[in-house]
């Protein structure tokens, strides 16, 4: 496959494990009187959406560095960024 053709598709599967991680640790992750609060203040689906494909490509981007790329570990890698990086934004550490 041509590298700009992998490297649109490393884009755009990248920002999907973003949001589905994001919304999901909204919609699961928080009690439902959380979910009022943040609702209220405007920490909604968008902003864990955006969080989450900030942790993903971090988390790619590490996989990268340990040179986990010739090998689909990478996707493990974007998840595991996308989860810690929204576990750590919310002040769980």
């Amino acid at each position: 496959m041509p590298l700009v053709t992998t490297a649109i598709m490393t884009f755009i599967i990248l920002i999907l494990i973003g949001i589905v991680v994001g919304v999901l640790f909204n919609r699961r992750g928080r009690s439902w009187i959380g979910r009022q609060v943040a609702d209220a203040t405007g920490a909604g689906d968008v902003t864990y959406a955006l969080v989450g494909i900030a942790g993903s490509f971090m988390g790619y981007h590490i996989g990268v560095i340990l040179e986990l790329l010739p090998t689909y570990l990478w996707y493990l890698t974007a998840v595991i960024g996308a989860v810690l990086t929204i576990w750590l934004w919310r002040g769980r550490s």
